[in-house]
């Protein structure tokens, strides 16, 4: 049978790159801190929703119009990751006093869907996603951000392996993502005969 090889890991940690996969919870940190610095009452919901409207039109932040950690392509009522995270990132704000902060969370995971809504008229509902509350949980944790993306591609190596393996096993079936080997087929060699 054929290996996993170390190309197609690679080829997995590099595509997560950019701001909406792999780093968004480093994106949604950011985001987190300056709605911090800009929201002066974090308990005020319309404070919170009229910064919302300023990320979403592209007047604040980092200009994208996008609000990091909401939507996701293929989760729209909730993502199941996402609502452990929640109830983790409770728990942790709790032992760690970090309970007004998670409160501010929870405000924008409620707000922002709806301000997006009645921007954009989008005709699924968004929710929060994994990214939501994961760097949030990594930060409680002391997690430097600069590991989240390492953290991310990590818990799915073995998913990925996996997916490979049926790929091969199954044969000739059609698997998303796409796999293309660009290398020669090689033997498999034992670790302890490896040079």
């Amino acid at each position: 049978m054929r290996y996993i090889s170390a190309v197609s890991l690679a080829a997995a940690v590099g595509s997560l790159k950019g701001s909406r996969h792999g780093g968004a919870n480093i994106r949604v940190m950011e985001m987190m801190d300056d709605i911090k610095a800009h929201v002066k009452d974090w308990a005020d919901d319309k404070e919170i929703e009229a910064y919302l409207k300023k990320i979403a039109t592209k007047q604040a932040y980092d200009k994208t119009g996008l609000i990091y950690g909401i939507g996701h392509a293929v989760y729209t009522v909730n993502d199941p990751r996402a609502v452990l995270l929640n109830e983790l990132a409770e728990k942790l704000a709790r032992e760690k006093g970090m309970l007004k902060e998670f409160r501010l969370y929870k405000k924008i995971e409620k707000i922002a869907p709806k301000v997006l809504y009645e921007l954009h008229g989008k005709k699924k509902m968004l929710c929060a996603n994994v990214d939501f509350f994961s760097g949030f949980v990594y930060s409680m944790l002391d997690i430097p951000r600069e590991l989240y993306t390492p953290l991310f591609a990590i818990s799915r190596i073995a998913g990925w392996g996996a997916h490979r393996i049926e790929e091969v096993v199954a044969g000739g079936r059609i698997y998303r993502p796409a796999y293309k080997n660009v290398c020669a087929e090689r033997a498999y060699i034992p670790l302890e005969k490896r040079k």
